[in-house]
């Protein structure tokens, strides 16, 4: 059921942003903001802190893998929770406990007790949290703000999540640099507050009822997965780039310590520049009008990514290396939203959360155990830029195998919501 409480002016707002003329979705808008600009300045921060603690590009590797194996293990199951339960009661659950977290990995940082071992096991309890939270996260937009503003909602998420990359990371660069990795944590936690507050503020139908219990069965969203010969594509393009062509996100401390001399500082410029180039995608996709050719630019930024990043890996010059990643990014993220955005045109109402939870496997569950991978060859042959490039290789001949293969007529007009609640 649909609870957005549109605004009666809702037509003054202009089309780039015409998701804002729901008010539930302006409180969601306004409390991710501040909370992702603080997760990103701890995702720096902990990189950084890992690199300094160990001076491992495997251990990079692997606290990033330690976030995301509870996102293999419970991804699916967390779907169904999603389709049967209130989804704001998940997402307070969920961003409650990761505020938690945050804390404690502050205070054990401010207090010098921290050591590698207590990052990898807050990781792996943050990645438990991540699982929940991102299919019901994403399955919420459609209860914000209704079928018709679902594909600009997405995108707006999308440059919320990116603006926050922006700043969080160029921010958490100069914390690091100045007074350590511990405030960058501590402002994280607080800023859990802000979409905490949101999610209590929000006008929702107390009527509105559970999903049906026959629709809380796995099997039947995996059934859907494997006889939709367009989702099964899509899914597996964004598979095949998270696992390939994302692993150089947690070995970018590497980078900007080892190949390109620049320090936590440049750490942040890199990650705030990757940030800006998905920003500016986000942006041009809340543009796009419906008959916008979609997945013709899917198609164009899955292969021009891997091509983006083999350059990344080979500059020596940091503007060139920030022009690159930025680049990079925008591919990145127009690969991912638009991905998304089809899915969930296709995938029926009572299927959502199911289906969204593969998507968030094959995003944030494969995405760190390529990088788990890569930063394991990097650490036997001492060359962090080759091993990055060989991968987003592999993803580049597996986007063109999914691209020969994928059906025709792609594009689809979103799925009649369901009647009956079968599956």
């Amino acid at each position: 059921m649909r609870t957005s409480h549109v605004l009666a002016d809702s037509d003054h707002w202009p089309a780039m942003f015409r998701a804002l003329r729901h008010r539930n979705y302006r409180l969601f808008f306004s409390g991710q903001l501040i909370s992702l600009t603080g997760t990103w300045m701890q995702s720096v921060a902990q990189g950084w802190l890992v690199l300094r603690l160990s001076d491992s590009p495997f251990l990079l590797g692997l606290v990033a893998a330690a976030n995301s194996l509870p996102v293999l293990l419970f991804s699916l199951f967390a779907g169904t929770i999603a389709d049967r339960f209130p989804k704001r009661r998940i997402l307070l659950i969920t961003q409650s406990t990761a505020m938690a977290l945050a804390a404690i990995l502050a205070a054990l940082t401010l207090s010098g007790m921290v050591q590698i071992g207590h990052v990898l096991i807050l990781a792996l309890l943050l990645g438990v949290v991540n699982a929940f939270d991102a299919p019901a996260r994403q399955a919420f937009t459609v209860e914000m703000v209704g079928r018709e503003d679902l594909l600009n909602a997405i995108a707006l998420n999308s440059s919320i999540f990116n603006g926050a990359r922006t700043m969080g990371p160029a921010v958490a660069g100069m914390v690091v640099a100045w007074i350590g990795e511990g405030p960058a944590f501590l402002f994280n936690a607080l800023s859990f507050g802000a979409v905490l507050a949101s999610l209590l503020l929000m006008r929702l139908d107390s009527q509105a009822p559970a999903g049906p219990r026959r629709g809380g069965m796995l099997q039947a969203g995996l059934r859907y997965i494997m006889t939709e010969p367009n989702v099964r594509a899509l899914l597996f393009r964004a598979g095949a780039v998270s696992f390939f062509c994302f692993v150089h996100l947690p070995l970018l401390p590497v980078f900007a310590r080892d190949i390109l001399h620049i320090g936590a500082a440049g750490l942040g410029w890199l990650s705030a520049a990757s940030g800006l180039g998905s920003l500016v995608a986000a942006l041009i996709l809340a543009q796009l009008r419906d008959d916008a050719p979609r997945d013709k630019l899917l198609t164009a930024a899955a292969l021009l990514y891997a091509p983006l990043l083999i350059a990344f890996t080979q500059a020596r010059n940091v503007p060139l290396a920030l022009v690159l990643i930025g680049l990079c990014g925008w591919a990145g993220v127009t690969t991912m939203a638009l991905t998304n955005t089809l899915i969930q045109l296709i995938v029926p109402d009572e299927l959502r959360g199911r289906v969204m939870s593969v998507f968030t496997l094959m995003l944030m569950g494969l995405s760190p155990l390529g990088g788990m991978l890569a930063g394991t060859i990097a650490e036997l042959t001492g060359n962090v830029p080759l091993v990055v490039a060989g991968s987003a290789v592999i993803g580049w001949v597996l986007v063109v195998l999914v691209e020969r293969r994928a059906p025709t007529g792609k594009e689809h007009t979103p799925a009649a919501p369901s009647t009956t609640g079968q599956t």
